[in-house]
């Protein structure tokens, strides 16, 4: 399918791991997409064991190109995975990828295809969650280090403790974005609803699958911007995460574990992002991180220790720390 948008050919690439009915759901919305529209899907399955291999294997569509991995690499490893195989053995013109429980609103790829996408590498959707809020989580973002503007407003919103809005707000696009038809230049985008050009990939090349969760994707693009390529936010297309992994109730991270790859990837992410203002900014960002110890009554010493070392990888660098190891300290003296 080739039109006004210069798209081209369209793979998907979705990461899956023991979420068999939320994929069910994805592969199903996916696959209703004709194939002028979405010419191939590769679902990368982090060896799960809920079944999803063997209903990935009674499906039949010639689109579908099963990547079935024998060990868990994380969201981070399973989308350096699958970029690698749609970009070096189908290579299509735009690879959207998303996780098993996001998935196209319905009409989000015509959608896709109706946009003059003319000097953009990369589209972030509009991402919402099933209910029809919008997926905060989910919100590109300008990076306020390499925008005045931005970085004025990001600092005054702090200071504020919360009466302008937040920082987050500051940086993040609003509801006038989300509301509006235009397309608007951003910085950073989640890997839900993320459509890659092929000069993208050909000038930031794959995420950092040693990430194994959270951050990857915000890395990725602000590496792609880095590199010369643009971003465009598209309201038009909107996708549905069926998401949830903080616990609304008491704000923690569950599993715990999580609560390090959290912490340390946001290390990554905000020494990209702020250059030579990293260090200035952690006297900001650290006492905020240590405050949450106050969300985990009952198991404080284990948040405290994973936060500790998260931050102490974090600002070496290293990311030699296996899942396995990264459990095992989410469970130290509980």
């Amino acid at each position: 399918m080739q039109d006004k948008a210069g798209a081209g050919r369209l793979a998907a690439v979705v990461v899956t791991f023991n979420r068999l009915e939320k994929l069910r759901h994805t592969i199903e919305r996916l696959l209703s997409s004709p194939p002028s529209e979405l010419a191939a899907l590769v679902v990368v399955d982090n060896a799960s064991t809920d079944g999803t291999a063997e209903w990935l294997a009674g499906l039949d569509d010639d689109r579908l190109h099963i990547e079935q991995l024998t060990q868990n690499l994380g969201g981070a490893g399973g989308f350096e995975h699958g970029l690698r195989v749609a970009h070096q053995q189908l290579d299509p013109d735009w690879v959207v990828v998303m996780d098993d429980d996001g998935r196209p609103a319905l009409g989000a790829l015509s959608a896709f295809y109706a946009q003059d996408l003319t000097g953009w590498d990369a589209v972030a959707a509009a991402v919402y969650y099933p209910n029809g809020d919008i997926c905060d989580i989910n919100r590109p973002s300008r990076n306020p280090f390499w925008h005045p503007p931005v970085f004025w407003k990001t600092m005054m919103s702090t200071l504020s403790f919360g009466l302008l809005g937040g920082a987050r707000a500051a940086f993040h696009v609003g509801q006038a974005d989300y509301d509006s038809d235009q397309l608007k230049a951003v910085d950073g985008a989640s890997f839900v609803g993320l459509f890659l050009s092929r000069a993208a990939i050909e000038k930031a090349g794959y995420p950092d699958g040693r990430l194994f969760i959270y951050g990857d994707d915000v890395l990725y693009t602000l590496g792609l911007r880095a590199a010369g390529g643009r971003i465009a936010f598209c309201p038009p297309v909107r996708f549905e995460h069926d998401f949830l992994t903080l616990s609304v109730e008491d704000r923690r991270f569950r599993p715990l574990w999580k609560t390090y790859y959290h912490h340390r990837n946001l290390m990554f992410v905000y020494r990209r992002a702020a250059g030579l203002w990293f260090w200035p900014a952690l006297l900001v960002i650290l006492p905020k991180w240590l405050l949450k110890i106050r969300y985990h009554a009952g198991e404080r010493r284990v948040f405290l220790g994973l936060m500790l070392r998260a931050i102490r990888d974090g600002l070496l660098r290293r990311t030699s720390l296996s899942h396995e190891e990264v459990q095992a300290l989410s469970l130290t003296n509980k």
